[in-house]
Formats: C-alpha cells, sequence, structure tokens
C-alpha cells in the first residue's frame, strides 16, 4: 500500500532538537553540493533526511565498482549511471516535494552564476585532485556573501573547515594562487588537517598516488563528514550556537579517538603551517 507524502509527518522526529519553526526554515532553504561522491552523497542524502527542501548539485562523473567502499549511490544497480541523477533520485525519494536542480557537467566559469543562484550555504564535496573547480566555487561564494564549507575524509575521521562572509577566504587561508599544481594540493592537503591526526596509522604509504591522483578512503570518514558537516549546516542556517571560520580548523579522529581545534592566523603562511609544509613535502617528493 502506497502512503501519500506528508513533509511534517516525515520530520517530525527532528522536532525537539529544532522547533516547528526552524524546521519550516530548513524548509525553504537551498543547499549546493557540488560533488557527489564519497561524502557528498551523504551530505544530500543527510541534508535531505534533516528536511532541507532545495538543493543544488552537480557532478559530472558516473558510478564505478572502485566507488563502492564509500559513495552513498554505488551499488550493482547503478554503475555506469550519472552521479548527480542516482542521488537527486535517492534525495527525492527520501522528500518527493524537493526541488533539486542538477547541473550534470558539473561546476565551470560558464555555469557558477546559474549553480549559486539563491544559495543560503554551499558545501564543498569536490575530489580532493579538483583544486581548480574548488578554487572557483569558494571564490565565487565569497564574492556572493555565501557560507561555504567543506570536510575532508582523512582516514577515519573528518576535518573541518568553515569560510563565513566576510571573514578570511579559502585564497586567503590556503595561499594556492600562483603555485603549481603539486604544491597547490600539498598546501590544501596541510591547510586541511594541521594536526594530521590520521598519518598515525596509514599502513600502506604507497597506496597515496600523487601521481595518479588517487589514494585510500573509507566509509566511516565520509559518513562522520556527513553527520559533522550536517550539524554545522543547520547551525549556520539557523543562527545557533558558535561555528569556529577560518583560520579555525577542526579535526576528529574516530581511529584515534581525538578532537582537535587549530588555529592558525595567515593560514599557510603561519610559521607551523610551514613547517608542517616541509614534512609534507618530504614524505611525497617525487
Amino acid at each position: 500500500m502506497q502512503t501519500e507524502f506528508n513533509y511534517s509527518q516525515a520530520f517530525s522526529r527532528n522536532i525537539g532538537w529544532v522547533t516547528v519553526d526552524e524546521q519550516s526554515r530548513l524548509r525553504n532553504a537551498r543547499a549546493a553540493i557540488a560533488g557527489l561522491g564519497g561524502v557528498g552523497g551523504g551530505h544530500l542524502l543527510t541534508l535531505a533526511r534533516l528536511g532541507i527542501g532545495n538543493f543544488t548539485i552537480a557532478d559530472f562523473d558516473h558510478f564505478e565498482v572502485h566507488n563502492f567502499n564509500r559513495q552513498a549511490g554505488a551499488m550493482m544497480s547503478t554503475v555506469g549511471q550519472p552521479k548527480s541523477d542516482t542521488l537527486a533520485r535517492m534525495a527525492r525519494d527520501i522528500n518527493p516535494t524537493a526541488d533539486i536542480r542538477v547541473f550534470n557537467e558539473g561546476v565551470t566559469p560558464e555555469n557558477v552564476d546559474a549553480f549559486l543562484k539563491d544559495v543560503d550555504i554551499y558545501i564543498d564535496s569536490i575530489d580532493y585532485f579538483s583544486v581548480e573547480s574548488r578554487r572557483l566555487l569558494f571564490a565565487e561564494c565569497y564574492k556572493r556573501n555565501i557560507p561555504a564549507v567543506t570536510a575532508a575524509p582523512l582516514g577515519m575521521g573528518v576535518g573541518f573547515l568553515y569560510f563565513k562572509p566576510g571573514r578570511m577566504s579559502f585564497e586567503d587561508y590556503f595561499l594556492l594562487e600562483g603555485q603549481t599544481r603539486r604544491e597547490q594540493l600539498l598546501r590544501f592537503m596541510a591547510g586541511l588537517a594541521p594536526k594530521a591526526l590520521h598519518r598515525h596509522y596509514l599502513v600502506a604509504p604507497e597506496a597515496v598516488h600523487f601521481a595518479e591522483e588517487r589514494g585510500p578512503s573509507t566509509i566511516m570518514s565520509c559518513e562522520l563528514c556527513a553527520g559533522f558537516t550536517g550539524t554545522q549546516v543547520l547551525k549556520i542556517l539557523l543562527g545557533r550556537g558558535k561555528v569556529r571560520p577560518a583560520p579555525w580548523s577542526m579535526q576528529f579522529d574516530a581511529y584515534e579517538q581525538k578532537l582537535r581545534f587549530t588555529w592558525r592566523p595567515g593560514g599557510n603562511a603561519n610559521p607551523m603551517q610551514k613547517l608542517l609544509l616541509k614534512i609534507i613535502r618530504a614524505q611525497f617528493k617525487d
């Protein structure tokens, strides 16, 4: 027997942790998510279950078998299917009334205006190695005063950064301008997790292939990213409680059972970051 969808009933168990009025505000909010793989798919489904009613999503890729260990939409029935269409279908299965704008071609300089139209918050889920698209999106969010967050799946934990409108920008924190592609990737790594809690249990370092642009991942990390980010998105959209913006960063590692907040004035220009970058360059030298 098919049951008719009812928004209030579907998300009634959120009430208590949010008020009825706050749930209505979430229903009217629009979240943009670029990248629908390991973390992005989890972000979309988590926020859909939170009751956010409007999404703008983008991914140009298709599901493959090697995605199975971590990506929410990856299964035998979806191999070869577009990630964006698959995740949009899954989100609409949770909330049939959701307004979901889909960008199957990904985000480009030509469509970034349309992608960010009416957006209340941007959630970065682009592949680690897609540095050009990431820089484009964070720069455009900063220009438009759109709050932007990124959550990195690190080992069996999460690294989180929040770029608040009017505060430190993505570029001012990571300092990527004018650097080689390799240096940009290393600086992004250093800025995501200054404490690098995950490095202690990487048992097969040879699995990290910078030249081939791939590395190891776990589903636990991706789900931690979705849960932590969903909570911060709720706080930002509803104006509830403090979310520390860059140059603050946060890393939680379930394997190490540690939570660390790090303050790095100047971002990667900070002396501690410069030292960390020297270590990373030596670790990942050609």
